[in-house]
C-alpha cells in the first residue's frame, strides 16, 4: 500500500502469502498453527534481516582440510530479541535460528485493557531498565528485534517501541505476521527514525473489540489452546 509510512515493509513472497492464507483458516489445528508461524517467521525474518544487517570480513580460520579462509561477521554485532508475551514466544526459535550466534532474549509483557484497548505493561525483564542508560553497567544492544505476531490497534507495539527507546537501544526491528493498517501506522510513527516494521500481511479493518478483520483470530489462544477462556 503506497500510503503506508516508509518504515513499513510488507512481504510479497508467494510461499509466505500461501502459508498466511492457511494460518487464517479456522480449521487449522493448533499444531499446524505453531508450524505455520514458525515457517512464516523464517521467511519474513530472512527478508527483514537482509535489510537490517550487513556483513564484514572477520578473522582468518581454517577448514577441516587445513585450508585458510576468511570468516564473515555480522553488523551490528550486538542484537537482542524481545518477544511480546505470550504469542511472541512462538517466533523466538525460528528467528534465533537465522542468526549465527544465539542472541540474548528479553521479555515484555503487555496486554490491552478490554474497555479502553490501551496497553498495560505487566512484565519487563530488560537489563537495567530501571536505571538510566548512562548509569547502566550493561551495554544496550545496537539492534533490538521485537517479535509480536499481530499488530491490531498498535498501542501495544507503540508502547514496546517507547520502552525500548528509553532503554537505550539504537535501532528497533519489529517482526509481525499480520497487522491492521491504522495500528501499523500508529506503531510506525512512534519512533520512525529508529524503527523498521516488517509484516507478512496487512488488513485494513478492526472490529469494535480491536480484532483484525478478517484477521486470524487470537493467535495466543490458538497456540496455547485457551480459546473461550
Amino acid at each position: 500500500m503506497s500510503s503506508l509510512p516508509p518504515n513499513v515493509h510488507i512481504s510479497t513472497h508467494p510461499c509466505l502469502q500461501a502459508k498466511l492464507s492457511q494460518l487464517r483458516s479456522a480449521s487449522t489445528a493448533a499444531r499446524d498453527v505453531k508450524t505455520l508461524i514458525n515457517e512464516i517467521t523464517l521467511i519474513l525474518g530472512t527478508e527483514a534481516l537482509a535489510s537490517a544487517l550487513t556483513s564484514s570480513p572477520g578473522p582468518e580460520d581454517k577448514t577441516p582440510l587445513n585450508f585458510p579462509y576468511q570468516t564473515t561477521t555480522l553488523l551490528p554485532s550486538t542484537i537482542s530479541l524481545v518477544p511480546i508475551l505470550r504469542s511472541g514466544l512462538s517466533m523466538v526459535d525460528p528467528l534465533s535460528s537465522l542468526l549465527p550466534s544465539p542472541p540474548p532474549i528479553h521479555h515484555l509483557g503487555l496486554f490491552r485493557e478490554p474497555s479502553t484497548l490501551l496497553p498495560v505493561e505487566y512484565y519487563n525483564n530488560l537489563p537495567n531498565h530501571l536505571t538510566s542508560p548512562s548509569s547502566s553497567t550493561e551495554k544496550t544492544p545496537d539492534l533490538t528485534i521485537v517479535l509480536d505476531p499481530v499488530i491490531a490497534t498498535g498501542g501495544t507495539c507503540a508502547a514496546a517501541i517507547q520502552t525500548l527507546k528509553e532503554w537505550g537501544t539504537k535501532r528497533i526491528l519489529v517482526l509481525s505476521i499480520l497487522g491492521a493498517k491504522p495500528g501499523v501506522e500508529l506503531a510506525a510513527n512512534e519512533w520512525p527514525e529508529g524503527t523498521e516494521i516488517w509484516l507478512a500481511g496487512l488488513d485494513t479493518e478492526l472490529t469494535e473489540r480491536g480484532m483484525l478483520k478478517p484477521g486470524m483470530g487470537d493467535v495466543g489462544d490458538r497456540l496455547f489452546l485457551t480459546i473461550g477462556k
